[in-house]
């Protein structure tokens, strides 16, 4: 796929041609059978932007729709391709006045139209969802997720009810609740539904207390307008980052005797929710994973029941972390076994300190977390037993676990069932196939990359294939923690398989030298080295690696002369922009650019030795 970045999309097949987009929000169209490509689309997203697209520059797939392919970009334009030749036949810019907002997620129909949602609220925008005619791309109409200013009146009766659960000048940091992924339709109900993110700042005892509605919630929204019919809020006054952004699947189920058609959702928070997709009732809720520290239960409506101490201002170790015991990857339901099989993360933690003199910048992250936090909890999480991954088998009616298979690595993707199997990739690379009723592992195949996609499965000419993309990336990926276990970045590509494939698979590895060689010398003191370790923690770490050990971008210890010689032009003038390293002009002064270049000398210096590095 010519990337080394992280490869996220759910391709679609249709008449033998196989869509799919890789990083940078490119298009490909191939013969599903030989993959061969027929055409590619790149939308020239531009890279100097790349600070504010959260979470590593992936796409998670196209819509099609009556001779249409409809992707969109990170820098929030819905394009609408020529399904023949990949020609643009439309473009309209969805965001907002040049806000840091951006698009990872795929399109969907519904009536006729284009759907989409956007991320940011880790930057200080303000969610919606919108609309566009199909075949013109002319707007039809908008829904916002959380209220405006007051000043200026509410769109609607529920942006005003929600104004009362906010505290503060809520909307100048734009509030949040980004609806960044998994938005679904049921054409019966004639509803749409999607998850929204967390609020603007993370933490309430800097932004307020209240619910803040309608973050963190299943929303749902009548389709041939954009108002809201119901909301369900799975993390009121949301203080963790526990988006509901998650996959929402629909299903008929028989509950207590009584058929219900209802949506579900492994949420971030660890709570596994089944709600009735008609009216948002609260049918079900169970933790599916163990260790869950900021919430001792539910109460009988599905509201949270707090632990004490969680949401203070002063720091905490709190369980889940921040990307969740389930995040955006697909999960799968099948009606035969009626179970939902789901990648599951148990046991992650993360520090949290917010920081109290934290104002909202425009031209910065606005989580409200304390960049320069040193405390004992840090050292604390280090001894703390490291989070296993999991494919989870969860029944929905019985609201308990069937069966589990634990991984060599954390990180596992998404899902795909089919008959009596389930294929799920890894971090690791592997493939494995196991059989839906017990999880018994059938098969197996390293791709050489680290897979976060689902797999696909379609027929060509009476003949079963199933094709994964394989390019290991997003925010784990790019933050490369210890403790993870076996992690395999390397070139993208996509893999596909059929019961008597016979090719060979040649899987170029991303390879490093196996030590660096430090090009200067390292002339700072240690007081000048630790400030360097914790600005580039907070700046540099969240795509260039933890302990500046890096996953698929280029690990900074190995810099050369020429670049560690020219370290001041690319961080703060930009001189790397075109290439996706944006300027930090606005965040980070001379100084402590050459602080955080004393840091990656040493680290390098350090790994020249043979030392590892740091926890």
């Amino acid at each position: 796929m010519g990337t080394p970045r992280g490869l996220e999309a759910t391709p679609l097949i249709k008449d033998g041609v196989l869509y799919t987009t890789s990083s940078w929000d490119v298009v490909h169209a191939m013969n599903a059978k030989t993959g061969d490509t027929l055409w590619t689309h790149d939308p020239k997203v531009p890279r100097d932007r790349a600070l504010f697209y959260c979470c590593d520059v992936v796409n998670r797939g196209v819509a099609l729709y009556r001779g249409k392919v409809y992707v969109a970009t990170l820098d929030g334009r819905l394009i609408a391709l020529d399904e023949r030749t990949g020609a643009p036949l439309w473009s309209v810019d969805t965001t907002e006045g040049g806000k840091p907002y951006s698009i990872t997620s795929a399109p969907r129909i519904a009536r006729g139209m284009v759907v989409i949602g956007n991320g940011g609220s880790e930057y200080g925008v303000r969610g919606y969802i919108s609309a566009y005619d199909a075949q013109t791309g002319k707007f039809a109409w908008r829904s916002y997720t959380v209220p405006g200013d007051p000043s200026r009146g509410f769109e609607s009766k529920a942006m005003e009810a929600a104004a009362k659960t906010w505290s503060g000048d809520y909307w100048k940091a734009g509030g949040g609740g980004a609806a960044w992924e998994g938005i679904v339709y049921d054409p019966a109900l004639d509803l749409l539904y999607f998850g929204t993110g967390n609020p603007t700042a993370w933490y309430r005892a800097i932004r307020g207390g209240g619910d803040s509605l309608y973050t963190a919630s299943i929303v749902a929204v009548h389709a041939g307008t954009g108002e809201i019919a119901w909301h369900f809020q799975t993390t009121p006054g949301d203080n963790w980052d526990y988006d509901a952004t998650q996959p929402l699947v629909q299903a008929d189920l028989n509950i207590h005797g009584v058929a219900r058609k209802v949506i579900m959702q492994a949420n971030k928070n660890g709570f596994f929710y089944v709600l009735d997709r008609k009216t948002g009732e609260f049918l079900s809720g169970a933790p599916f994973v163990s260790g869950i520290t900021w919430a001792t239960g539910l109460d009988r409506k599905g509201r949270p029941l707090e632990a004490p101490g969680v949401a203070t201002i002063k720091p905490v170790i709190v369980s889940p972390s921040p990307d969740g015991a389930h995040n955006w990857h697909p999960m799968a339901f099948s009606p035969q076994t009626g179970l939902v099989y789901l990648p599951a993360k148990v046991g992650t933690q993360s520090v949290h300190a917010p920081d109290p003199k934290w104002k909202y910048d425009p031209n910065n992250v606005n989580i409200g977390l304390d960049p320069m936090y040193d405390g004992e909890l840090n050292a604390k999480l280090q001894t703390m037993p490291p989070a296993t991954g999991k494919l989870l088998a969860w029944d929905p009616v019985a609201g308990k676990e069937a069966w589990s298979v634990t991984y060599p690595t954390l990180e596992g993707g998404g899902v795909l069932v089919t008959g009596n199997l389930v294929f799920q990739g890894r971090a690791d690379g592997v493939l494995a196939a196991y059989r839906a009723t017990d999880g018994k592992e059938l098969w197996k195949f390293d791709t050489g990359t680290g897979i976060i996609a689902p797999p696909v499965t379609y027929l060509v000419e009476g003949v079963q294939y199933i094709s994964v993309m394989a390019g290991w990336g997003g925010p784990l990926a790019l933050f490369n923690p210890p403790g993870s276990g076996p992690v395999k970045p390397g070139f993208g590509r996509i893999v596909t398989f059929t019961l008597d494939g016979a090719a060979k698979l040649r899987a170029l590895p991303l390879s490093r030298k196996s030590r660096p060689d430090p090009p200067i010398a390292v002339n700072a003191s240690k007081q000048v080295v630790h400030e360097g370790e914790l600005l580039y923690t907070f700046h540099c770490a969240p795509c260039h690696g933890l302990n500046a050990v890096a996953g698929p971008l280029p690990d900074l210890r190995y810099s050369g002369k020429e670049v560690m010689d020219g370290i001041e032009d690319i961080v703060l003038r930009g001189t790397r922009a075109e290439s996706g390293m944006p300027s930090f002009q606005k965040l980070l002064n001379a100084r402590q650019v050459r602080a955080i270049q004393s840091y990656i000398l040493s680290r390098a210096r350090e790994s020249a030795a043979g030392n590892p590095p740091k926890p």
